[in-house]
This record gives structure tokens, C-alpha cells and sequence, in this order.
């Protein structure tokens, strides 16, 4: 499958809270280097921001960014702002708050409720807006939300965020949530061969309330926040040769698949990848492939 004149209009379109955008988006920590966070080589500076511009120009209107993206050399934030600003019209640039890293790139404790404001601020600051389209309190292993949520729904009453989201939850958070300020998508760790009983139940949850659910890592598999896995099942490898294309398309096609509901925000800093991801929106499975590869990610039996 040629990924030239592919762009992100091919995937569909999904609407969170009142802003619409292509299922296909791009998410940034891997603009910074090749391995996750500080670790790794880091990116080179002009292809970063090339790819964030071929990403715009190939319909890419969601990205998926943080402060704590950065690497020795680059801060993700920073290089979407040097890319991108003054931002386009349309653009939803999505942030999570809750982890925290010094400035020395070491992880520290989990922010407080009262740090979240500052964690916003420092967004606000490296990308350079006067708000942010949407912010996700990423949950760190606390076992209820409600005081950190609350404390981002204060901001979001006080205009510095537009939209709220939650990552890494189970169900019984996002009713939490929802019970404070409306939740308008959910991020977890999900992709074929990759998910766990409560996502699957969330995946569940959020098609039937109508919500956004934003899986991360869905084509890295076991390689995580170390780039995309090279470990692919057999169907996956049938299915992409099938199809003349990659595994890693074909991972993103079976994920999109699961629901309008569901969008996808591969990353990457590499401009062939960029148009390959972006290819796996047009991508269709038929029912057989579809059986297939469900199967492969239930594992046996």
C-alpha cells in the first residue's frame, strides 16, 4: 500500500466535547529521541520539527504531548511550539498532568492535587497559549482520583483548560470522574495482544457514553516507551502481507477498528513512519481478518 497521498481525512473523524478531529493524530514524546524520555540517543531538532509540520500538512489536527516529554537535548512542548506556532486553526493539542520529573530528567513523587496548577502552567508556557484544548490527569497508582480530577476541574471552570480527560484507570475512575466534571476521553495502555480485563471493560464503557478512548503504545507491544515491538504474531504478518503493508499498520488498523470511538495517536520522529501511520486510516480489514487478529490478541485459549 503506497502512504504518499494518504492523509488523516482517510481515518474518520471524532468529536471531543465540541472539537472534531481525524482519528489518526500524532503523539510527541518521541520527537525527543529514540528511546523513551532522557534516555537514548536525542532527536535531531530540524527533523522533529519537520515531521510536526509534514504531520500538519497531512491532516494531523490531534497532538499528544507533555512537560515531561524531553530528552538531554529536547522538550517535546518546545519543539511543538518552534514547529507550529501560531497554531493553526482547528489544532487540539492534547497534555497530561500528575507524573513528575526534575530537571535533571529524574522521575520524582507523584504531584499533589495543589501542584496540578502549576503542571498546567508549565504547558501553558512551553507551548505558548493562553489554554490548553485538553488535559489528562494521568493516575499514579492512587486509588481515588476525585481530589486531583477536582483540582483540574477548578481550572477548567477558570478558563486555563478546555476539555478534561484520565489516563491509566480503571472503569471505577472514569465514573468518578464523570461524577465531578465531564470526561471527555480516556487513555490507556491498549493494542493487539496488549490490554488487560478493565480496559477492555473501558473500551466498552466509553463506546456506550460516548467517549473517546485514546489508546497509548498501540504498536509498540512489549517495547512500550521503547519504541514499537518487532515480535509479530503470525496472523499479523499474514494480514500485512495480505494487504501490502506493515505490521505496525496493521496493528493501528485492528486497533481503529475496535469503534469510531477509538483514535490513534502513533509516535514518531521519523518522516516514513509519520506517512505510514497515517496510512493505516484507510486501511480496511475484512470480517476473516478481523477474526483473525481478535484471536491473536486473546491469545490462546
Amino acid at each position: 500500500m503506497s502512504s504518499a497521498a494518504i492523509t488523516a481525512d482517510a481515518a474518520g473523524t471524532w468529536t471531543l466535547g465540541d472539537l472534531t478531529v481525524h482519528r489518526v493524530g500524532l503523539g510527541a514524546m518521541r520527537l525527543t529521541g529514540s528511546a523513551a524520555f532522557h534516555h537514548g540517543t536525542p532527536s535531531d531538532c530540524g527533523r522533529s520539527i519537520a515531521v510536526l509540520r509534514r504531520a500538519v500538512e497531512l491532516g494531523v489536527d490531534h497532538i499528544d504531548t507533555a512537560a515531561f516529554y524531553f530528552s538531554s537535548l529536547r522538550s517535546a512542548n518546545e519543539l511543538i511550539n518552534s514547529a507550529l506556532s501560531p497554531y493553526p486553526d482547528g489544532l487540539l493539542i492534547a497534555t497530561k498532568v500528575g507524573p513528575f520529573r526534575t530537571w535533571a530528567g529524574e522521575w520524582g513523587t507523584a504531584a499533589r492535587p495543589e501542584d496540578l496548577r502549576g503542571h498546567v502552567e508549565e504547558n501553558l508556557r512551553q507551548l505558548g497559549r493562553d489554554h490548553l484544548d485538553l488535559v489528562y490527569l494521568r493516575r499514579m497508582r492512587q486509588d481515588s482520583i476525585a481530589e486531583h480530577f477536582g483540582a483540574l476541574a477548578e481550572l477548567r471552570r477558570a478558563g486555563l483548560i478546555r476539555h478534561l480527560g484520565i489516563s491509566d484507570v480503571e472503569p471505577r475512575h472514569l465514573a468518578e470522574a464523570r461524577a465531578i466534571a465531564p470526561v471527555v476521553s480516556v487513555q490507556n495502555r491498549y493494542g493487539l495482544g496488549a490490554s488487560t480485563p478493565a480496559t477492555e471493560e473501558l473500551l466498552t464503557v466509553c463506546r456506550e457514553q460516548g467517549i473517546a478512548f485514546v489508546p497509548f503504545f498501540a504498536i509498540a507491544g512489549d517495547g512500550g516507551a521503547l519504541g514499537a515491538t518487532t515480535a509479530h504474531d503470525e496472523a499479523v504478518l499474514a494480514v500485512a502481507r495480505a494487504h501490502g503493508c506493515t505490521p505496525a499498520q496493521i496493528r493501528l488498523a485492528w486497533t481503529l477498528a475496535q469503534g469510531p470511538h477509538v483514535l490513534a495517536i502513533p509516535g514518531t520522529g521519523n518522516p516514513d513512519h509519520l506517512a505510514e501511520n497515517i496510512a493505516a486510516g484507510a486501511l480496511r480489514l475484512t470480517p476473516g481478518e478481523r477474526e483473525r487478529l481478535d484471536a491473536a490478541h486473546r491469545g490462546p485459549a
